[in-house]
């Protein structure tokens, strides 16, 4: 199904587990390009992806078939079954009804009556139906009558006295679809017969005489039977042979649905979305999750510009990030669903996609790792349409010099049909191109709380790599981190800190601003709301004025009848009818308005809050976090109360002041050794640390065993075992939680 082309990039991008899940959705394999317009595709797929229908059953490829139908061959039975099921398959899709394009298509797809008779002639097992000659049932018929004809006989030979004796068994066995008796030496002076296998106690397998030759003519009757279906065959070959064009078309239209279904199957399945690409260069993804992470922490990224330079936090994602965006450019490419919010992302049409992320200095290829980097860049400059990552861009040499030898090679091809995602550590080389403006910046976050990465990412400025941090967080002993830190430089320490400092300042103004977006849209929200029922309000006072106005009109109209009468009964009738009707006139009810106090729950019209004050004939309600001031004549109880948000738990744990991942308990008491290891861990995981070390020595191994013991019962160890022997060996033990 994928072209060799793309098994390089879809392994560097972590691919592979989601393309053989696709290919189990196909029913046979085939180019991942779909010919054609991808518009059609998308809406073809889109329309769907709004059916129940069953997928179609597992084929082969008929090319051969085609070539050899061309040559007036006669095709086998099987080979014959498969375009039949193709055909079935589409007069099935013809009963779905589906509409627009992909509606259209199929109608148009007419299946002649011949070839109808064709897909009509098999049963499910693939072999042709009775109803199609009527000497398939005849020879049905003489094939089970021979099969109990064997039955009996067995039984009779089975239950002879003679053969008694020599029987292992009573069961029939069959050997190479062949049935026989298993008998014990001797057998041939009371049962005539061949020997077809020696079993492993040293018994005979024999087939009888008079079984053996029912069983001849039993072949006789297959052979019979597989010369009517080779005449079939030949019947049917010439028919299709007569039929070629419409073959290779409608073998082509199964490929393109086949293309289709498993793209809709595999959507339907992992819950994915597809995006069809624009005309445009930009790669924007909203709440974009990579296929291969279990519990994905969703990104959303705008990628305007030409370059993507990830600056951050050591083990942050940045990788991952690089890959994620390849990964949704690649597969939007090909119509392949992913998962990602469709509302408000869009992705570019590219034509090439590679990563340079792997080392390329190994023994076969005798290159280095830079001159590897350097073959690659070579290669880029030839380039159009590409989107391309490179990992850790200043692997493999001194980096003041990649940062400026890169920082030339970038600026160059900023001005060629390319997009660039680049990972580094290197803070020069991030202020070299930060300068350009087809350069944008992303910062992988670190929590100075946790001293931990979050895995998100803030657009425009550049971040810490943490080095010294993580180095920690994984084990490196305080004191030595301290002294990496002297040889560091203040100079450079406090420009790392400036950096944090801005990541943090900028990391709050996002909040802010992501809490400010989300009260504006509240409060438009809110605006709607109040608009549509002041319009309600409106729209009812207007009925009921122009209902008062037509009433009354009447009720005048009919007094002014009395007028035109002499009589004074006339008169009187008259003006009794126009008082019945002024009387029957419903006039608009004084507004009133239920009782209210602080704390209710209410609503106007769709606008629900809680009373948070009364004044005279208004209230002043709470909703969603926006105070508004509304007339009591327009409020009304809310049968559902608004439940108020639970007071959250605030915990405030000390941070231990200092911090060490090893801890000495030479000397110590069982119980006082333990009383310190207990507060270690604690002030562990307190820390962050993820693996620590104890020291407790030999000896005569009863400290050992309390912490053992100890290390055994607690609930935030995960695994602990012996140290190496350069850490401790036996004396000491590694653990982690």
């Amino acid at each position: 199904m994928i072209n060799e082309q793309f098994d390089a990039i879809i392994k560097k991008l972590d691919l592979g587990d989601y393309f053989d899940k696709f290919s189990s959705f196909l029913s046979r394999e085939k180019p991942l390009f779909m010919q054609g317009d991808s518009k059609v595709h998308f809406e073809n797929i889109s329309e769907l992806c709004k059916h129940q229908f069953d997928c179609p059953q597992k084929s082969i490829n008929l090319d051969d078939a085609l070539t050899r139908l061309s040559k007036q061959a006669v095709l086998h039975i099987s080979e014959i079954y498969e375009f039949a099921k193709i055909l079935n398959y589409f007069l099935y899709l013809k009963t779905i009804g589906f509409e627009n394009r992909l509606g259209e298509w199929l109608s148009k797809i007419q299946i002649e009556q011949n070839m109808r008779d064709l897909a009509l002639s098999f049963d499910k097992d693939g072999e042709f139906k009775d109803s199609i000659d009527e000497r398939f049932s005849s020879l049905k018929e003489s094939y089970e009558l021979k099969k109990k004809q064997i039955d009996s006989e067995l039984r009779r030979i089975i239950y002879s006295k003679n053969l008694t004796a020599y029987l292992v068994d009573t069961q029939v066995h069959y050997v190479n679809s062949q049935e026989a008796l298993l008998v014990r030496g001797g057998f041939n002076h009371v049962l005539k017969g061949v020997v077809i296998a020696r079993s492993s106690g040293g018994y005979f397998y024999v087939t009888p005489t008079a079984i053996d030759k029912l069983k001849k003519e039993q072949t006789e009757i297959l052979d019979r039977r597989e010369e009517i279906v080779y005449e079939h065959c030949k019947r049917l070959s010439g028919v299709m042979h007569k039929a070629l064009a419409f073959l290779k078309f409608i073998n082509n239209a199964f490929d393109q649905f086949d293309a289709y279904q498993a793209r809709v199957f595999m959507a339907r399945t992992n819950d994915f979305s597809f995006l069809l690409n624009d005309n445009s260069n930009d790669i924007i993804l909203k709440e974009f999750a990579h296929p291969a992470l279990k519990n994905p922490k969703r990104v959303s990224i705008e990628f305007n510009k030409k370059i993507l330079l990830i600056t951050g936090v050591n083990a942050g994602g940045k990788s991952m990030l690089l890959k994620s965006i390849i990964a949704a450019a690649f597969l939007s490419k090909y119509l392949l669903p992913f998962s990602v919010n469709t509302k408000g992302s869009k992705i570019g049409t590219f034509k090439e996609f590679d990563a340079i992320i792997e080392d390329p200095q190994n023994v076969k290829n005798d290159i280095s790792t830079f001159a590897g980097r350097m073959v690659a860049f070579s290669k880029i400059f030839s380039k159009k349409g590409l989107v391309i990552g490179v990992d850790e861009i200043e692997l493999g040499t001194d980096f003041e010099e990649a940062a400026s030898l890169y920082s030339v090679i970038i600026q160059k091809l900023t001005t060629q049909d390319i997009k660039m995602i680049i990972t580094t550590h290197h803070k020069r080389l991030a202020m070299l191109l930060s300068k350009n403006s087809e350069v944008e910046l992303v910062a992988a976050l670190y929590d100075e709380a946790l001293t931990r990465p979050k895995f998100e990412f803030l657009k425009g400025t550049i971040g810490r790599s943490y080095a010294f941090e993580t180095a920690n967080r994984y084990g490196i002993p305080l004191n030595l981190v301290n002294e990496a830190k002297k040889l560091y430089g203040d100079d450079k320490q406090n420009l790392n800190e400036v950096i944090a400092k801005t990541l943090n300042l900028e990391t709050q103004l996002k909040e802010q601003l992501d809490s400010a977006t989300k009260k504006e849209l509240k409060l438009d929200a809110l605006l709607n709301d109040l608009k549509e029922q002041k319009e309600l309000e409106q729209k009812r006072t207007n009925e009921t004025i122009n209902r008062l106005e037509l009433e009354y009109f009447k009720a005048i109209n009919e007094a002014k009848k009395a007028i035109k009468f002499d009589d004074i009964k006339d008169k009187q009738r008259t003006i009794n009818r126009a008082n019945e009707i002024k009387k029957t006139i419903q006039k608009p009810k004084s507004e009133i308005y239920e009782e209210l106090k602080v704390g209710d729950s209410v609503k106007y019209g769709n606008v629900k809050g809680v009373v948070q004050s009364i004044n005279k004939d208004e209230a002043t309600i709470l909703s969603d976090g926006i105070k508004l001031r509304l007339p009591l004549t327009h409020l009304r109880k809310n049968g559902q109360p608004i439940t108020p948000p639970k007071t959250a738990v605030k915990l405030s744990v000390q941070k231990p002041q200092t911090a060490s991942v090893t801890l000495d308990l030479h000397g110590l008491r069982a119980d006082e050794a333990i009383d310190r290891l207990d507060k270690f861990i604690s002030d562990s995981l307190v820390l962050g640390f993820d693996e620590v070390i104890v020291y407790h020595g030999i000896g005569t191994g009863k400290l050992a065993f309390a912490v053992k013991n100890f290390l055994k019962e607690h609930p935030s160890v995960k695994e602990f075992f012996d140290a190496p022997p350069n850490q401790g060996g036996f004396g000491a033990k590694i653990v982690r939680f």
